[in-house]
């Protein structure tokens, strides 16, 4: 798991794979308890691709882990389609805050109270999942061919989530969603293929509170929108997830994406960090 935590240190140019980020590469943690943010990939890819995100929010005084999903990751996908992966998914994100809040070098350093999850795609799904949704599979997705109910432990340390393009079909069942009760940030493209605006409508229709989402769209924006921008030489009509419809500037998006999402998880942390207001009798 890549982890990016705010420091005092001098940035310089490093590198994630195929990817350069300013940063300081093993420095000292900046003191103090920060909030802790965890975000879940989209199937088949890697966490790097939301580096702008991760960094800007480690700029911001956030830690952030970035694990890579066992089985339906960029070298290894053989999950993806399957009830194993709709099962371990939301368990990966459970063991990755348990690091964090067990390990020597990061357990002083986080809020004790709680943590947030963003979540792209299939990282929507498996948001969801980890904040109470109960998903169910489809057919296709079990050797035997049968719809099955997907048995995901609710973390009840999430304290808000990010869903970004959010894949939602496996919570389709009455109900499926009522176990969530957490503040919201969700945001879906105008030109999606791949999660259409019917994936947000299950969200909206099925969590126990939909004043807690606050929900857009973001006008002539694609799936791969929420992708952090490709180095140049890696933009290419044959590599989807470097392009977007005609007219949209997707570095402009991520300065206000980001600043979007940071905003709401300092607000969201705060409110949680209030203490109840006392019951009247």
């Amino acid at each position: 798991m890549t982890v990016m935590y705010p420091t005092d240190e001098p940035e310089k140019e490093e590198r994630l794979g195929p990817y350069s980020v300013e940063a300081a590469r093993d420095a000292s943690p900046r003191a103090g308890i920060h909030p802790l943010v965890l975000l879940s990939h989209g199937t088949g890819g890697t966490p790097f691709v939301y580096r702008s995100i991760a960094r800007h929010l480690a700029r911001n005084g956030f830690i952030v882990g970035l694990p890579e999903h066992p089985h339906n990751n960029r070298n290894d996908n053989s999950w993806e389609g399957t009830v194993q992966n709709l099962l371990h998914r939301p368990r990966h994100l459970r063991l990755a805050a348990d690091w964090f809040y067990q390990d020597e070098a990061f357990k002083g350093l986080v809020k004790p109270e709680g943590h947030s999850v963003i979540g792209h795609s299939m990282g929507g799904y498996t948001a969801l999942a980890a904040a109470g949704g109960v998903p169910a599979s489809f057919p296709h997705e079990s050797p035997d061919g049968r719809a099955q109910p997907i048995d995901v432990e609710r973390d009840p340390r999430i304290r808000s989530i990010v869903l970004l393009a959010p894949a939602s079909v496996w919570f389709r069942e009455e109900g499926a969603l009522s176990g969530v009760r957490l503040p919201i940030l969700m945001l879906d493209a105008e030109r999606d293929p791949y999660t259409p605006p019917y994936h947000a409508q299950i969200v909206l229709n099925g969590v126990a509170d939909p004043s807690k989402v606050r929900y857009r769209t973001v006008k002539n924006a694609g799936h791969f929108a929420f992708l952090s921008p490709f180095p140049a030489e890696m933009v290419s009509t044959s590599f989807l997830p470097s392009q977007d419809p005609p007219g949209f500037d997707r570095a402009g998006f991520h300065v206000e994406l980001q600043d979007e999402i940071a905003k709401f998880l300092a607000a969201s942390d705060e409110k949680a960090d209030r203490p109840a207001a006392p019951v009247k009798e």
